[in-house]
């Protein structure tokens, strides 16, 4: 059970950026279509950056009793997409917020 403690905190940690997406209209719950793109394409992006440094040798992966073992590829163990995604939704989320702080300012 204890080889799935990252991947539940990044679970958690997801959840709480959907509900407060949804408490003040965020990314997701304000433009679903644009969020979905922006992501996916981080992701893919992220994705495309880890097998370039694991081909090259400069990424590798850490030994931790917290992941699942599950490998995706040479180095490329599962919770690292579910991070990239974490990550890319986190971004919008920030971006999001400063967005709206930036319009009450201006207001």
């Amino acid at each position: 059970m204890i080889g799935f403690a990252y991947l539940a905190a990044l679970a958690v940690s997801a959840g709480g950026m959907v509900v407060l997406d949804w408490r003040y209209r965020l990314a997701f719950f304000r433009r679903p279509g644009f969020s979905a793109l922006a992501v996916l394409g981080m992701l893919v992006f992220f994705l495309a950056w880890d097998v370039v440094g694991i081909s090259t040798g400069i990424f590798l992966r850490g030994e931790t009793e917290f992941m699942t073992g599950v490998m995706l590829g040479p180095e490329l163990p599962l919770e690292e997409p579910v991070f990239l995604a974490f990550l890319a939704y986190l971004t919008l989320d920030v971006a999001g917020l400063l967005n709206r702080l930036g319009r009450r300012d201006a207001a």
